[in-house]
């Protein structure tokens, strides 16, 4: 594989903020030549896929700006820094759908985008829901719902679930279901 590395000879930090940071990043490519590359760091995330004992998915309904659209999504949320994705996942859960539990399960992790960025995001599953309280950030404003298997698939259909953490969670449930009759 080492025929495949590059090397980085200089790191430019172009900016830094709350959630994001941007460098460019000169590299010396394996056949000797130089490019540039673009990098965003972040300091990762979690999701939470959560089932009721009813077997319905909780999702949030939020706007996002980078699409200027309102989509729906399974609960998630950013690293602080040094916090463990557990502890993460389990105050994510409680501030955006108002539940907690004692039974998250992790999943895997997966990168968002590794052409240009580092974002790794840890993927926990939640059952067993409690009633906790909703304390969303104050710049974030959202809907709770809950949909079954079936509405959620039409959902992503209708491209009314449009990322891909909750595709994935979706997808998730439906192999769980055939493989347990869940």
């Amino acid at each position: 594989m080492k025929h495949l590395i590059e090397k980085t000879i200089k790191t430019t930090d172009v900016f830094k903020g709350r959630v994001i940071d941007l460098q460019v990043e000169e590299v010396e490519l394996p056949n000797g030549k130089t490019s540039t590359r673009e990098v965003i760091k972040h300091p990762g995330a979690v999701a939470v896929i959560p089932v009721t004992r009813e077997g319905k998915l909780v999702l949030v309904r939020q706007y996002r700006k980078a699409l200027n659209k309102v989509i729906v999504e399974i609960p998630a949320g950013k690293l602080e820094q040094g916090e463990n994705p557990l502890d993460c996942a389990k105050r994510e859960l409680e501030e955006e759908t108002g539940y907690n539990t004692n039974q998250l399960h992790f999943l895997l992790s997966f990168y968002t985008s590794p052409g240009f960025a580092d974002e790794i995001i840890y993927l926990y599953l939640a059952e067993e829901l409690g009633e906790g309280t909703s304390q969303t950030d104050e710049d974030e404003f959202l809907d709770v719902l809950e949909v079954t298997l079936d509405e959620a698939e039409k959902m992503i259909k209708q491209e009314i679930i449009h990322d891909a953490k909750t595709v994935y969670a979706v997808q998730y449930l439906k192999m769980k279901e055939l493989s347990k009759g869940w």
